[in-house]
């Protein structure tokens, strides 16, 4: 009989099976040590093979990028909190460079700038990944912009139109409703197909949780995809997060459709790689801004185009935002971001402080492409309102002077004053073509003389409902790009004084 404390033969085998099944592997990688870090950037040695905008891994999870090589030493920039590193920690080499996820899981999340879920979402479950550092399409790939992009605003879509493949500047000072404009583009894309992309950039957390709020409200968010590399994320993190929202774009625009970027805003992005040129003890330029601060925006606007049905046929429209400082268009970064871009649309303070708003000065905001990405409705009716509102300003600003005004001036004056009644607009108040375009002519046409400034907007809310009710078809017919006759001008005028109660007979909506 065997003893209690003698023990089974066969007790030790489970564990020698499994002992013999392990098989020791090597765990090959390039590991470099920490020299010293900053605030944002860390100086490393001991690499023998890297290669330029290369990942590299440090502890905690903390990623960096290669910037500076040199030999013996390397400047790193750091996507992540630098207060965990410390000098003599270890780093390893990724071999591959910063990439996000992209593809329609990311539509309605909001994401950092290495594309990590910031949402109650959970993990994001994407097609592929894409570096966010991409080359412009070629010329030859690139087709002439002509399919307009609606932004709901009378004054950008009648004085300062927007296509699709477009890149125009939001510029203007603090607080004048740069964010606002853009936001509305977004949310106008309702019916359009558009998928829009918001990034945000050195924000405070509350304005880009107002955004968000606007664009879950609006109906908007499941088609949104909102980048977010706040004003408390190292800068690194700051610069990679435009190029970053422009990869998940181009995914979008590649397949063939149409996407909308907004970047907002710009000028804190050159700030943040100014930071981090400084810290990275490049030879600093004017402003302390690094000589490549062009090229950084240059190649990162260049990306957003209209492709040709044989390389994709999607569309990137890129709304850049840029704030100046006491209206000084003409600083650095501003005169940049104008001469790459393909137009402005400029926001006063001095119209916001009146109440004007939105406060765009269509005198100094300008599109370059113009009517050729604009309903052909539009351009029959507001193809003048630029040189007419001009006119009247003109005249106003003689007219303060209290000299011996003529009937005509007058009536010019005082049909100016309805034009600008017409052109303001409340936020996320967003009208169809051919509201606006019936708003505009009754405008520009004097059918708003007679009525007092501060009625105006109750008037034009009357035209606006007989254009949804009684003219469908017109409707219809100006949305699907067909041009404004003779005769569907003179009915469009007809209902609008039927609305108007000044006459005229009414029409059966067949026009």
């Amino acid at each position: 009989m065997k003893s209690l404390f003698e023990p089974e033969e066969d007790f030790f085998a489970p564990l020698g099976r499994a002992l013999a099944q392990v098989e020791p592997a090597l765990d090959l990688a390039e590991i470099a040590r920490v020299l010293s870090v900053g605030s944002g950037v860390a100086q490393v040695a001991g690499f023998t093979d890297l290669h330029a905008d290369e990942l590299v891994r440090f502890p905690h999870g903390v990623m960096g990028i290669a910037s500076n090589l040199r030999e013996g030493r390397i400047g790193v920039i750091v996507l992540g909190d630098t207060a965990r590193l410390r000098p003599g920690d270890r780093l390893r080499r990724t071999g591959r460079v910063v990439d996000v996820p992209v593809g329609e899981a990311m539509l309605g999340r909001v994401v950092d700038a290495l594309g990590r879920p910031l949402d109650d979402g959970g993990p994001i479950e994407a097609e592929a990944r894409r570096p966010v550092e991409r080359p412009a399409p070629p010329i030859m790939h690139r087709a002439p912009v002509n399919v307009p992009l609606q932004t709901g605003i009378k004054a950008v879509d009648a004085a300062i139109p927007v296509g699709r493949g477009q890149r125009e500047l939001i510029l203007g000072d603090r607080q004048t409703g740069k964010t606002a404009i853009a936001v509305d583009a977004i949310l106008n894309q309702r019916d359009s197909g558009v998928v829009s992309i918001y990034c945000a950039i050195g924000q405070r957390a509350s304005a880009v949780a107002r955004v968000v709020q606007s664009l879950r409200e609006g109906g908007a968010m499941e088609r949104t995809v909102v980048v977010v590399a706040g004003g408390n994320d190292a800068p690194g993190l700051q610069f990679v997060a435009p190029y970053a929202a422009t990869a998940i774009a181009e995914h979008f625009m590649q397949q063939g459709r149409d996407a909308l970027i907004v970047y907002d805003d710009l000028t804190r992005h050159a700030r943040a790689y100014r930071e981090l040129s400084l810290l990275l003890r490049r030879p600093p330029g004017r402003e302390a801004y690094p000589g490549d601060i062009f090229y950084i925006h240059s190649r990162l606007l260049e990306r957003a185009t209209h492709l040709r049905d044989g390389h994709g046929g999607g569309s990137l429209t890129a709304l850049p935002v840029v704030e100046t400082q006491a209206q000084n268009i003409s600083a650095y970064i501003p005169t940049n971001l104008i001469s790459i871009t393909d137009g402005q649309i400029y926001l006063s303070p001095d119209l916001f402080e009146k109440g004007h708003l939105p406060a765009i000065d269509i005198g100094i905001s300008v599109s370059r492409v113009g009517g050729k990405a604009q309903l052909p409705a539009f351009r029959a009716v507001a193809g003048n309102l630029r040189l007419m509102y001009s006119q009247f300003e003109e005249l106003e600003s003689f007219a303060r002077f209290g000299t011996q005004l003529d009937d005509e001036t007058r009536a010019k004056l005082a049909r100016g004053v309805r034009v600008r009644e017409v052109l303001k607009q409340r936020e996320h108040d967003h009208l169809g073509a051919p509201e606006q375009i019936a708003a505009l002519l009754a405008a520009t046409e004097g059918l708003f003389d007679g009525v007092d400034p501060d009625d105006v907007a109750a008037s034009e809310e009357k035209v606006r409902q007989a254009v949804r009710n009684d003219l469908p078809d017109l409707a219809e017919r100006i949305t699907g790009g067909e041009r404004l006759t003779d005769e569907d001008r003179e009915t469009l005028l007809r209902r609008i004084r039927v609305a108007l109660g000044q006459g005229g007979e009414g029409s059966d909506g067949n026009a």
